[in-house]
């Protein structure tokens, strides 16, 4: 899976929220400053030959749709975060946030808890 410009990202982003989109719709979901309808046509048929969108025809009108799972993508940049940043170590990644006071005693507890029911 390939990784995501910025805006190709908002995009997605859009997909994952509303599902499946008209440009015209996507365009309106973005935030400001809004680009061009043709931009945002061009970024979604990268999008398309990248793998991360389909379309269904609608006469001269595609409607696209997401075909990778915003959880699919999150997963695969978390990862690379992950080993690119911390070594492949969670536990590096964890002890950064709360070095830089990013990540609260509460926040640590619940991650705990959730480990925990995880187990059973």
């Amino acid at each position: 899976m390939k990784k995501l410009a910025q805006r190709e990202e908002q995009i997605m982003h859009v997909f994952w929220k509303k599902g499946p989109c008209f440009v015209k719709e996507i365009v309106a979901d973005l935030p400001e400053p809004k680009p061009h309808y043709n931009s945002v046509s061009t970024m979604v048929r990268i999008l398309e030959t990248k793998g991360f969108i389909n379309h269904k025809a609608f006469g001269k009108t595609h409607q696209y749709f997401a075909i990778v799972t915003k959880e699919e993508y999150q997963s695969k940049a978390v990862d690379e975060i992950v080993g690119n940043f911390f070594k492949g170590s969670i536990s590096e990644m964890v002890s950064y946030f709360a070095k830089e006071e990013k990540i609260s005693e509460g926040e640590l507890s619940d991650i705990i808890k959730m480990i925990k029911n995880q187990k059973k």
